[in-house]
């Protein structure tokens, strides 16, 4: 069953940029247009730039977005690479910029993509379809120390040597189910019962596949000198250790640079605001769970 796609925290998202009719903004997780089509709608002689690797997405993305207006460019590139294809563009400064990291629901959906532990497919995981690089390969080839590597710095694995260990003696895994039963017998049957420890392991896997955290790190380096004054940064995070990531890099832009103690007024350059989904956005759409909203101002 296909699941109907909810962006999630729109209304706030929409809220928070404060889109201007002739605003400049930039999408770089474009999915299936369900941030990008609502930002649109409020753009009348301005410009929304729209990124995706998955050329799924594009082909798709298009046509809804042509249904409401031709003020967009889509471009087909991970979003590491933004500010470098927005300048060959002449696009140097923009009003708003979003990111929200979670994997689309159709990516989850179609089995055959290999994203789910739920659904039986050659094990794949790329966003971008055109890369070598898949799961099947991480699987079949790491060693030992590179699969716990991934498990500890991208999920919280549980006992991700024992979890490391099971794949290698099994080798080779094609599909996803057969992945799952081998992380389900590597560990105690009371973990197992717990929660499905496939999550934490997929998770680490296509992080890993797609350069994930990698791509935020450089993409939030350079959103910072793109906006204009009062320019916003909206990033929605799904998981721990990505949310890390995005709340250290705001809270060290945000944190005073003077002895708090000193009777000294500092000029602020940026604030951030954290919003969490309501109840009846969770209850809509069970995906919003642990999604939590961070957005940057800047002030100067």
């Amino acid at each position: 069953m296909i699941m109907k796609h909810y962006p999630v925290l729109l209304n706030e998202i929409i809220e928070k940029l404060e889109i201007k009719n002739n605003g400049i903004y930039v999408d770089l997780t474009l999915g299936r247009a369900g941030h990008s089509s609502n930002i649109l709608k409020k753009i009348k002689t301005g410009w929304l730039y729209s990124f995706d690797k998955d050329s799924e997405a594009i082909k798709k993305s298009d046509n809804l977005l042509k249904q409401i207006s031709n003020n967009f460019t889509l471009i087909h590139s991970d979003f590491k690479n933004f500010k470098q294809k927005l300048e060959e563009l002449k696009i140097n400064k923009v009003d708003g910029i979003l990111m929200d990291l979670g994997v689309s629901s159709p990516q989850l959906d179609e089995a055959e993509r290999g994203f789910s532990y739920n659904k039986d497919a050659r094990l794949d995981m790329r966003m971008d379809t055109n890369q070598k690089l898949d799961a099947h390969f991480i699987i079949n080839n790491y060693d030992e120390s590179e699969l716990i590597k991934i498990f500890k710095n991208n999920a919280d694995v549980m006992l991700p040597e024992r979890v490391a260990k099971g794949i290698i003696e099994n080798r080779p895994i094609n599909n996803t189910l057969e992945l799952v039963e081998i992380i389900k017998n590597s560990l105690p049957a009371k973990i197992v019962r717990m929660k499905n420890p496939a999550k934490a392991v997929f998770q680490a896997i296509r992080i890993a596949v797609n350069n994930e955290f990698e791509s935020l790190k450089i993409a939030l380096n350079d959103s910072l000198n793109l906006l204009n004054s009062n320019g916003k940064l909206a990033i929605i995070t799904f998981h721990s250790i990505e949310d890390r990531i995005v709340k250290n890099f705001f809270g060290n832009l945000i944190k005073n640079k003077t002895d708090h103690r000193l009777p000294i007024m500092e000029k602020k350059d940026w604030k951030v605001k954290i919003i969490l989904p309501s109840k009846e956005e969770i209850e809509k759409n069970k995906r919003s769970r642990s999604a939590k909203l961070r957005i940057l101002t800047k002030l100067s």
